[in-house]
């Protein structure tokens, strides 16, 4: 389960919808309409917020907002109530590491995505406020990467 940090609008076809189909998957978990992935580090910062599901269903709202602007047909419905919800602080580590996890997959899989997309700095999905830092405690990083 990747939960990006990064916006929407920075995934190919293959990240969007795989994005769409992992963020429902964590809207049943916080729900507790699954058993499965229960445990799951990303979904750490959305238990730490006052209100978890008006905060996964705000995380879908803006995955929706830019399936939408590209043409897809993702079911709005299956998104939940949405309010206005305080935003989820996270560090500028977590969304530099995530940006380099993403750099790497698009030069494999969608190369012109890549070259466009190497020369800028990513912006952060909208639910989420940068505040200085390393990678969050909370993702699993392997040796000597993304260390800060």
């Amino acid at each position: 389960m990747r939960l990006w940090t990064v916006h929407p609008r920075h995934l190919d076809r293959q990240g969007l919808v795989a994005l769409w189909r992992e963020a429902l998957l964590a809207r049943a978990v916080l729900r507790g309409e699954t058993r499965g992935y229960t445990r799951h580090p990303q979904l750490e910062r959305f238990r730490a917020h006052p209100s978890p599901r008006l905060a996964i269903n705000a995380y879908l709202a803006a995955v929706h907002v830019e399936a939408v602007e590209r043409g897809y047909a993702f079911d709005r419905g299956k998104i939940g109530p949405l309010r206005v919800v305080e935003s989820i602080e996270v560090n500028a580590g977590q969304l530099e590491h995530e940006w380099q996890h993403l750099l790497r997959k698009l030069a494999v899989r969608n190369p012109a995505l890549y070259e466009r997309w190497q020369v800028v700095s990513p912006d952060q999905h909208p639910l989420f406020r940068l505040r200085p830092g390393p990678v969050e405690s909370w993702e699993r990083v392997a040796p000597g990467v993304g260390q800060a």
